[in-house]
């Protein structure tokens, strides 16, 4: 059209949308012509990670490389859970359907990484065009899911073969660094801890240094599950000791919190939305979690973190430096199993005094890390 022609438009630039009038344009009036915010894409990059909620937000390190690898690169990521993301660290957040997928397929990207094995997935890295592909790509003659680049050879081993899993020594984090072609060097989770939201927190008792008991573990590896018994003692223990427990979780372990709130006094709120739950966490001084979606939250808001793990290869999980990973007396021998061999999970042989004493040593009485 002879008016598009005659009027400066910068679709390379990052705010640039296309079918709607941009952010600087819409607040301050700017159009593209001496646009005083006009920041140009250097490169274009895709990540693929759709779900867990967990996994989504231990990849949200690799943010903060690519920033600095890529200065002004304009980063679109696919995901089952957009909400958990970082809103305004992240250009473009999709939610993983079928219109994603077909718009995705008919784009161009310098980078495409993607972190699942899902069929779905490894077949959008086999469709969609990028100068360089990381992660994994669906071999088309029998559909499994097969490393993209040499790089992912390591990461891709740990989760076909439990005696390679077992044996590796590296983070998950270091580990998709490398699958990426960064060493990695401590990045921390980029996370949003939701306090311009305003959340009301005057029912949380005022005493301090409040402890977080995620009490649930999902109901795919309940090989994890403390009993009922062993979380009265740790929170008798707290309470003794002179901290605050709260107690979190959702809806499924609602029953179980009050019933723990009722036996011992232990705080309780009830559940929430996951931004508010977000935050609720995040007036927390120390989390005691199990291997969940909560310990990740945990690790993100930089919280001291005790972490009660059985059947997970402990060097998986990095705290950052913060807090303790625990484990029981008895060697498990359920590794990724959901149901235990021996009839009764290693976990009951995980004693409340031994998580208290990592309580004590992450979160000294007097200090307040909220």
């Amino acid at each position: 059209m002879p008016e598009l022609l005659n009027t400066i438009v910068h679709p390379d630039c990052r705010h640039f949308r296309g079918d709607l009038p941009c952010r600087p344009n819409k607040t301050d009036g700017y159009v593209c012509d001496g646009c005083p915010v006009y920041a140009p894409a250097t490169s274009r990059i895709l990540i693929i990670k759709l779900g867990a909620i967990g996994d989504v937000i231990r990849t949200t390190p690799l943010l903060r490389r690519l920033r600095q690898e890529r200065p002004g690169c304009y980063i679109t990521w696919l995901t089952l859970t957009p909400a958990i993301l970082p809103q305004g660290e992240i250009e473009e957040i999709l939610k993983f359907d079928f219109a994603s997928a077909l718009q995705l397929q008919g784009r161009e990207f310098d980078v495409v990484i993607n972190l699942d094995k899902e069929k779905e997935a490894c077949v959008l890295l086999n469709t969609i065009q990028a100068k360089e592909k990381f992660g994994y790509a669906l071999r088309p003659y029998d559909g499994v899911a097969w490393p993209v680049n040499q790089l992912a050879e390591h990461k891709f081993l740990t989760g076909v073969f439990d005696q390679t899993s077992l044996a590796n020594t590296k983070p998950y984090v270091q580990e998709i660094f490398e699958l990426c072609g960064f060493d990695f060097r401590g990045e921390e989770y980029v996370f949003d801890t939701h306090d311009d939201k305003g959340y009301n927190w005057t029912s949380l008792p005022a005493a301090r240094p409040r402890i977080g008991l995620n009490t649930g573990c999902g109901d795919r590896w309940t090989t994890r599950l403390w009993s009922t018994e062993k979380w009265i003692e740790l929170i008798d223990g707290l309470q003794a000791a002179g901290y605050t427990p709260v107690l979190l979780g959702g809806e499924a372990e609602d029953a179980r919190n009050r019933e723990l709130h009722a036996a011992t006094g232990a705080a309780y709120l009830g559940t929430f939305p996951l931004p508010q739950f977000i935050n609720l966490m995040n007036q927390m001084d120390g989390i005691v979690t199990q291997v969940t979606m909560g310990m990740h939250i945990s690790i993100a808001l930089r919280k001291p973190t005790i972490l009660m793990n059985n059947i997970f290869n402990p060097h998986e999980f990095d705290l950052y430096g913060r807090g303790q990973l625990v484990q029981p007396n008895r060697e498990c021998v359920c590794f990724y199993r959901g149901t235990c061999r021996l009839g009764t999970s290693c976990m009951e042989d995980l004693p409340a005094a031994k998580v208290l004493q990592a309580v004590r040593e992450s979160v000294p009485l007097g200090q307040s890390v909220a």
